[in-house]
């Protein structure tokens, strides 16, 4: 009976994604461990460790749709054990070789390096959507490289920017995001062959060749020693997956208040019979934005878990270790869905220019203030600019002024500023600084980073 938000059919969309779920299943989690199985008893076989025709017949049952999952399920509950139950039907259908299986491993061997395959396969998913959140952040800056718009600072307007500049910020924040996922590749793609307590004396002289040949096999580093209760690999992996959350957290939220009516700034894609409200029919919510915002938070208290996780006693312990087994794979599942919706978000966004114009002027000019007072640093001093603008402004904001006429009837600024030069000054496309540079410099610098790491 589904009970979670991750496989209620109603609500699962919204929290992950088709493809996540999968890797994160309980086949596929059984799978992988069937394939360390594999690897281990041929890597064995290699090294003369076990027969030969046992390997073979190990990896010809060691697949889950020959497990009863169900039944696998009840023997666990029985006696409290959560390898054990798969392996002894492996065992019963390979008779014989069976006696081979699992020869010299501990369940954490098995199951830390089964997750380690989850992570890698998962990794793969995390990557790609990555670089597609990274494409779309991509054009909007390339595509609006130019649209003036205000900057807020403080929530409130500061200066004049362009819709480009922001857009190119959160893409130099997601491409250091692809560098740190491709940087952490040999840490974290780690599996593991240890044994009871780490020493591999089960394994025998050939333990350190034997690791290395299992773990090759299955596309994974080998350790320079056991990390049973070293968990900072997974919880590494969570946090970056925290931090892109984060970010893309960022993302929705800004573009969730520049949907309110009072900016109108931006609009996401309006699908047919997309409905706003029960009772005000003319709604239209910005969903998209606000679920991308709100996912974030799940995402990091999970790998604050993992953080947990990492504190472990002896040479391993349960009540460190099997808070992964549902905090994992939980950012996993909530930082797919994230790219997913992201990268959506983001290729459907309406980009309002006319709207980012009207909202320029909403200030009535004093939006460009710091500009006037650099330009009169020149005459009067930087301290007395400063001075005197402050007091034409709040003079001008308090009597319901324009700029131009606050400027006008300050006792110091009247005769230094004629009506020309006032309107040169408060135009926001002569104030953008370095905005549509910084912009070129970071689509390149992006493209450069990518093509080095892929």
């Amino acid at each position: 009976m589904p009970s979670s938000v991750f496989d209620i059919q109603s609500l699962q969309h919204l929290w992950s994604t088709d493809e996540m779920r999968e890797i994160f299943s309980e086949e596929n989690r059984v799978q992988k461990w069937l394939d360390f199985e594999v690897a281990l008893a041929r890597s064995q076989a290699e090294l003369g460790i076990i027969p030969a025709a046992a390997a073979e017949e190990i990896a010809r049952h060691a697949h889950v749709s020959g497990l009863d999952l169900p039944a696998m399920s009840a023997e666990i509950r029985r006696i409290k054990h959560s390898l054990v139950p798969a392996l002894k039907q492996v065992q019963a259908r390979c008779k014989e070789h069976g006696e081979w299986l699992h020869y010299g491993a501990t369940t954490q061997d098995v199951l830390d390096t089964g997750m380690a395959l989850q992570v890698k396969q998962a990794h793969a998913v995390i990557l790609r959507d990555v670089l597609a959140v990274i494409g779309e952040l991509k054009r909007l800056a390339v595509e609006h490289r130019d649209t003036i718009m205000v900057a807020r600072t403080h929530g409130v307007q500061a200066l004049p920017i362009t819709f480009g500049h922001k857009c190119a910020i959160w893409l130099d924040e997601m491409t250091r995001h692809f560098e740190r996922l491709k940087a952490c590749e040999p840490r974290v793609m780690v599996g593991m062959l240890a044994g009871a307590v780490g020493s591999q004396a089960s394994l025998g002289e050939q333990a350190p060749e034997l690791e290395r040949r299992v773990l090759d096999r299955l596309g994974l580093g080998a350790p320079a020693i056991s990390w049973a209760p070293a968990r900072d690999r997974f919880a590494e992996y969570a946090c970056l997956l925290a931090m892109i959350g984060a970010t893309l957290s960022k993302v929705g939220n800004e573009l969730f208040n520049m949907q309110r009516n009072e900016f109108a700034e931006v609009e996401e894609a309006f699908s047919d019979g997309k409905l706003g409200s029960s009772t005000m029919p003319h709604k239209r919510n910005p969903t998209s934005a606000e679920n991308l915002a709100g996912l974030a938070r799940p995402l990091r208290y999970n790998a604050a878990l993992m953080i947990e996780g990492m504190v472990s006693e002896g040479e391993r312990d349960g009540i460190a270790w099997k808070v992964e087994w549902k905090a994992l794979p939980e950012c996993f599942l909530i930082a797919g869905a994230m790219l997913l919706q992201g990268k959506n978000l983001l290729a459907g966004l309406r980009v309002d220019a006319d709207g980012m114009a009207r909202n320029l002027d909403m200030m009535r000019g004093y939006l460009l203030s710091e500009r006037v007072m650099l330009a009169l640093s020149e005459r009067v001093g930087k301290a007395t600019a400063h001075e005197w603008i402050y007091e034409a402004s709040m003079h001008g904001i308090t009597h319901k002024l324009d700029f131009a006429q606050a400027l006008r009837q300050h006792a110091g600024l009247a005769g230094l500023l004629g009506d020309e030069e006032i309107a040169r000054l408060t135009d926001p496309a002569g104030y953008l600084g370095q905005c549509a540079a910084s912009v070129d410099r970071v689509v390149e610098q992006s493209d450069r980073a990518i093509g080095r790491l892929s």
